[in-house]
This record gives structure tokens, C-alpha cells and sequence, in this order.
């Protein structure tokens, strides 16, 4: 997915997990972290806490969406990826994307991959590794700084 792309619907999941949410829901009003991440996945895990930190810090500033990506068929078992999202405090919603449709849509191959979208619904960073959360902070702080000076 190329930067200024818009974000695309949040169509398609095989489930959603601590409620759902749409594109709708979404734009318009505050910038949009859409984080990838996988149950077997060990950076993603070793990250979570530092999701969740700025999660909890922007509360009132910025969505944030979980979107579970397996890498394998062992993955896709839901009672597991509940069982880790609650080991891992992942409160926000959780798009399960057990047939790669958000996966494919995003051209994401990487977990955990990080992608900010600015109030407008336009892509405006995308990271990817369990290291560079100071760069990911640095990029949520320039696109709520827009949206505050605007």
C-alpha cells in the first residue's frame, strides 16, 4: 500500500473481537493506527506492550485497530488468538483476518506492521519489525499535531 492511499473498508473479516469497526467509524474524526500481529508471532508479542502504551496514552487523540494475521493454518484457531489478545491486554478491536482479505487489500506481509492513517483516512507511515516504536511515535505525533494546528 503506497503512502496518501486511502484506507481501504474493513470488510470481510472471519471475526471481530472487542467489537467492530468501520472505515465510517473511523475518518473523519481523529488519525487511525492499524497494527498487524500474529499469535505466533514473538516480536509481535515482545511489542504488544508498547501498542498498547500508546494505545492507553492517545485514548482520546487516535483509533487504534488489531488486525490478526496468521502465518500459518495452526493460527487460525480463534479460542487461541482470544486467549493471546487477553494474555496481552489487546483491548482494541481485533480484525480477524483468518482468509488474508485485509491482508491482501493492505499488500501486508509483515507482522507486526504498523500503518497511520491521518483523520482523513489517508496513509500516511507505514513501519514494519518489532523495533522503530520511537519512529512510529514520532509519525503518530506529526499527524495529531496537524490535525491540533489545523
Amino acid at each position: 500500500m503506497k503512502l496518501r492511499s486511502p484506507m481501504p473498508e474493513l470488510n470481510d473479516a472471519t471475526a471481530w473481537l472487542n467489537g467492530e469497526v468501520t472505515k465510517k467509524q473511523l475518518i473523519g474524526t481523529k488519525p487511525t493506527l492499524i497494527h498487524f500481529w500474529s499469535v505466533s508471532c514473538g516480536l509481535c508479542k515482545e511489542a504488544m506492550p508498547d501498542v498498547n502504551n500508546f494505545r492507553d496514552q492517545f485514548k482520546d487523540e487516535l483509533n487504534v485497530v488489531a488486525v490478526h494475521m496468521p502465518r500459518s493454518e495452526k493460527d487460525m484457531d480463534l479460542a487461541d488468538i482470544e486467549k493471546i489478545a487477553a494474555e496481552h491486554d489487546i483491548t482494541q478491536p481485533i480484525y480477524v483476518d483468518s482468509e488474508m482479505k485485509l491482508t491482501d487489500t493492505f499488500d501486508n506481509q509483515y507482522v507486526p506492521a504498523y500503518y497511520v492513517f491521518d483523520k482523513d483516512g489517508q496513509l500516511r507511515h507505514f513501519q514494519a519489525g518489532g523495533s522503530g516504536m520511537k519512529m512510529l511515535e514520532k509519525r503518530v505525533n506529526r499527524v495529531l499535531d496537524e490535525m491540533r494546528n489545523a
